[in-house]
């Protein structure tokens, strides 16, 4: 949930529900390929019971709007590598342009596909969010399984389309994922999924793997598993449905002024710091600023209203966030986790989930006070200078999966049902799944839980052993592989370009490179995507660190890609100059190794990067440097226009119009 926490301090609050709004069955179509229209942001429907004042939206909106959501230097590369708009059909709308992402395993038909293939990972994100969010997940988790996720209609980057609001009720998106999955699961081999999700989606993915639920009927057997990131517990109570509904009657226009009011002081501003915390780096921040901007009215508006439950003569909810009634109905392995200096949905939701799941009257706990919105308070930003922990960047210390984070008793049924809850210590926040302390210590807590729980073909070291022991476990086209040098020489006395390494190979392996190499490079950066052909532990047994940095094949990397490579290769030269006492110019400085495939385009494009951004080089003086120490150089015409795109001195960008 993003760009929109203003009015949270009258929005909803806290209640349960026993049924939810039962909608016909779906009636699938086949998903057809479309263009995406022109995205209009106008709020051209009126309430379900009230007709508002019809504004052009895109004036209101062009002073806060900083980013959009077309810009293909945005798109993080995974994303669009694996990403195509499509058309799906449900019971309650059409959606002709949603965004689809699904990225198949690498070696999903190396691996055994009886009794049913490997399970595949389903992202969903929450009210105003994106796909984009779960990128950092998904660089780790695509080498684990295949993966889908969709961006919901006017999220990210999938079209405003349908406009009605029926289209965004709870139950109605929860069919489309349903309706979404089914055309991309193998069905003919029963292959089952496994829901990630974050905030609100942890209730879209109740509603679908709970028995109590009427939705997606087909597909509830085939759900393996659930993870649910921040989840929440219960909907609002009936006076705080009120309410909201009658907040949500403002016209966009002036909703979008509210909208620019809480975004005072960019980075450091309410919208952000309600997200991230303050202790986020700042990195962490501009993401958030990003994914705020990227949040339309229109949309938010219609997601929050079908948020709302309908509360019959006795009180009781119909529809909207599932309660107590479908998370307890939730017979699959379920995974919560939360973070503690979380100030939009508070870790205790997890523990009120729980007692559901042992069946304790909870009641009391859901009418406590006002502090659980499942919109964000503006006035209400953590303050996590109190915390215990003054640094949220990542370490093994502080987000280490064995020693901070916060274990609850797992629950464990005589029918096979687990429950685990994780609770992240301070300064974790609402933006696990992307803040740069968390994101890695809540993808291994994935990873662990479904490889225990869910299957064991989930995990990529079984996975990496099984390929390795019945030779499937090689690099692709050996030939050509085996031609190119496996390095270069030394480039501006810091990186050693290469190629990647081969566990099988006689020459250029992990343990005989280690050998060769101990003490003259400190670090091998291993930037393909996919999973490597090597064990990394051979290198790291050999006293060469490994770190992986996903990038995608014949794609120049992202702005932000390049970032972080940057970043990781200060402190690596920051650890190498502590641990050596060498400076830049000793020849004797250990060397930074960086391997894509086969060491030329991806990996020349951020070495090349690094030299002009941290050494001072002219894009063209940098390019041949590297063209000199790993001949012919970077091979794609494409990747060198970026860089000299990228790094053009004084170039001014105009303002785009949509």
């Amino acid at each position: 949930m993003v760009g929109c926490g203003l009015l949270s301090n009258r929005l909803f609050r806290r209640s349960e529900t026993d049924q939810p709004l039962v909608r016909e069955r779906h009636h699938r179509r086949n998903t057809t390929l479309t263009v995406t229209s022109s995205e209009d942001d106008s709020d051209e429907c009126s309430t379900p019971t009230r007709t508002a004042a019809v504004v052009n939206e895109k004036q209101a909106a062009a002073g806060y709007r900083r980013f959009s959501p077309n810009d293909e230097h945005i798109d993080p590369g995974l994303l669009k590598k694996h990403c195509s708009h499509l058309s799906y059909t449900t019971s309650v709308a059409t959606y002709p342009a949603i965004r689809t992402f699904f990225s198949p395993h690498p070696h999903m038909d190396k691996l055994p596909s009886k009794p049913a293939p490997i399970p595949m990972l389903v992202f969903i994100h929450g009210l105003g969010g994106s796909l984009a969010q779960f990128h950092p997940l998904l660089t780790s988790l695509s080498n684990v399984g295949p993966c889908f996720g969709i961006d919901l209609p006017g999220c990210g980057l999938s079209s405003f389309a349908p406009k009605s609001w029926e289209a965004y009720s709870i139950e109605a998106l929860a069919e489309l994922i349903a309706v979404a999955i089914e055309e991309h699961r193998d069905k003919a081999a029963n292959q089952g999924v496994v829901l990630i999700a974050h905030s609100l989606g942890c209730s879209l993915s109740a509603l679908l793997a709970s028995s109590s639920s009427t939705v997606g009927t087909e597909l509830k057997p085939y759900i393996q598993g659930v993870i649910a990131i921040c989840p929440k517990a219960s909907p609002p109570t009936a006076q705080e449905t009120a309410l909201a509904r009658k907040l949500l009657y403002i016209p966009t226009p002036i909703f979008n002024l509210w909208r620019l009011w809480d975004r005072r002081g960019g980075a450091q501003s309410k919208s952000v710091l309600r997200f991230v915390g303050e202790k986020a780096d700042p990195d962490t921040k501009q993401l958030q600023i990003r994914f705020n901007a990227q949040s339309r009215s229109d949309v938010w508006r219609r997601m929050a209203w079908g948020a709302l439950p309908v509360y019959d003569s006795h009180g009781q909810p119909i529809g909207g966030m599932p309660g107590q009634a479908v998370w307890a109905n939730v017979k699959v392995p379920l995974l919560l986790v939360a973070g503690d200096d979380d100030a939009v949905t508070k870790a205790t939701e997890a523990a009120k989930i729980v007692e559901f799941m042992e069946g304790s009257d909870v009641d009391s706990a859901m009418r406590a006070g006002s502090q659980d919105a499942i919109i964000p308070n503006a006035t209400r930003v953590h303050d996590t200078r109190s915390s215990a922990s003054t640094n949220a960047r990542a370490d093994e210390e502080l987000y280490g999966l064995d020693v901070s984070e916060k274990q609850q008793p797992d629950i464990q049924s005589t029918k096979g049902k687990v429950v685990r809850t994780r609770i992240l210590p301070a300064p974790a926040s609402h933006a696990l799944l992307y803040d740069r302390a968390t994101y890695r210590t809540l993808a291994g807590l994935i990873q662990d839980f479904v490889q225990k729980y869910i299957d064991h073909r989930l995990s990529l070291g079984w996975q990496l052993q099984y390929l390795n022991t019945s030779g499937k476990w090689d690099v692709k086209n050996l030939a050509k592989w085996q031609k190119v040098p496996p390095t270069s020489t030394p480039i501006a006395n810091t990186f050693v370009a290469m190629k990647m390494l081969r566990g099988v190979d006689e020459v250029h392996n992990p343990v005989r490179f280690s050998e060769q190499w101990n003490g003259r490079i400190y670090a091998v950066i291993d930037i393909s995507h996919e999973n490597p052909v090597y064990d990394p532990y051979e290198l790291e047994k050999g006293g060469i660190h490994y770190h992986k940095h996903p990038t995608v094949s014949k794609i120049p990397p992202t702005p932000d890609e390049t970032r972080d490579f940057i970043g990781l290769v200060d402190q690596l030269e920051k650890e190498i100059t502590e641990k050596t006492g060498k400076d830049d110019g000793d020849p004797t400085r250990p060397l930074v190794g960086v391997h894509c495939h086969y060491g030329f385009n991806r990996t020349g494009f951020l070495i090349v990067s690094y030299l002009i951004e941290r050494k001072g080089y002219a894009v063209q003086d940098a390019i041949d440097e590297f063209q000199k120490c790993r001949p012919p150089g970077i091979r794609h015409d494409h990747f060198i226009d970026t860089l000299f795109v990228r790094y053009c001195v004084g170039l001014k960008r105009s303002t785009t119009l949509e």
